[in-house]
């Protein structure tokens, strides 16, 4: 199932995050982890924000994505099924 890992970061910790090196690693290592389809950064509500678009088909694995991502960088996490278009019309039966 394809999946959407959105995450945003507390400014604080974010910003000490970059400054020690951990924030670039922890993104790097969810990216690799996941092995990513796609990827996004921005802002939102002026917080560091990232969108990890990925397959993943055993739902235990979950917690091993989920918590070094809380643990280093104290994120939010946010995760969800999503469609490609395809997807989407082969559902709608197109």
């Amino acid at each position: 199932m394809r999946l959407m890992f959105k995450f945003t970061i507390p400014v604080e910790r974010g910003n000490q995050a970059a400054k020690d090196g951990t924030l670039g690693k922890a993104i790097q290592t969810l990216v690799e982890t996941v092995n990513a389809e796609a990827s996004y950064f921005a802002l939102e509500d002026g917080k560091r924000m990232g969108i990890v678009i990925f397959e993943e088909t055993d739902q235990a694995r979950m917690a091993a994505i989920n918590e070094p991502f809380f643990a280093s960088v104290d994120a939010s996490i946010e995760i969800q099924p999503v469609l490609t278009a395809e997807d989407l019309q082969r559902g709608l039966g197109h």
